[in-house]
């Protein structure tokens, strides 16, 4: 679990709250359901619109990530790189062939087999960095939805202000009305920008940093297999291989 994630989300609450309280607001003041309906929905319609339905699928997916972040273990990582080249220079690449079978990683899985498979070192790069790169690109577009929702959000907040004084200029005549629409204008206003810088854009940022994590990781194991493939020694391969724990 990522506390930091965690402690961010509720010290940004007690900031907000803490902070209108302090000047002598209350919360039901910054409870205002039209400001939360045109902000929110606004925000997600937005987002719908520019998001293909696989991207979108993706990104609901990922969103968990924020409190419960796949583990991504670098320094594990290479203690099981130079165990294969170990074994390989023991019993040969074929006798990674077990160590394929029992490999739940899928990327690395497929990088022992095409050691199994004896294919050329260059093949096995082009094989996997496409792997790489395409699961790259669609996690980092996946994270942008956030991002994307964070742009609109404040803009909404201003829609829903000036909807809001739209309805105060309309019932100047009647000052029973004036409360709740100045209180839709400000309140639109607090939930879209609060909205974006405390939410959806660290949300899109925290993504984007655990997926280039996970890229350093499969670039490392990608590194390792073509210098077990390259016959390397197994203290050259670990040596090489640290280079990503920096």
């Amino acid at each position: 679990m990522d506390v930091l994630s965690l402690v961010g989300l509720i010290l940004a609450l007690v900031a907000i709250i803490g902070g209108n309280f302090l000047e002598g607001g209350h919360i039901s003041a910054l409870a205002n359901g039209p400001a939360a309906l045109i902000v929110v929905g606004g925000t997600l319609a937005a987002a719908l619109l520019q998001t293909p339905v696989p991207v979108l699928k993706r990104a609901l997916t990922m969103l968990r990530w924020v409190v419960l972040p796949p583990r991504v273990d670098l320094p594990g990582g290479i203690n099981r790189v130079v165990g294969w080249s170990m074994t390989a220079r023991k019993e040969g690449l074929l006798g990674l062939e077990v160590v394929a079978d029992a490999e739940r990683d899928p990327y690395a899985r497929k990088g022992l087999q095409l050691l199994v498979d004896g294919v050329e070192p260059e093949s096995i790069r082009s094989i996997l960095e496409v792997d790489l790169f395409n699961q790259e690109g669609r996690d980092l577009q996946a994270a942008k939805v956030f991002e994307g929702m964070g742009g609109y959000a404040p803009t909404i907040g201003i829609i829903g202000a000036v909807m809001g004084l739209i309805h105060v200029m309309g019932n100047l005549a009647d000052p029973s009305q004036l409360g709740s629409g100045i209180a839709v204008a400000f309140v639109a206003t607090i939930y879209g920008v609060s909205f974006a810088n405390l939410l959806l854009l660290p949300i899109g940022n925290k993504l984007k940093s655990i997926v280039m994590r996970q890229s350093s990781y499969r670039e490392m194991l990608m590194e390792g297999l073509l210098s077990i493939a390259e016959g390397e020694n197994p203290r050259s391969i670990e040596l090489k291989l640290q280079g990503f724990l920096g």
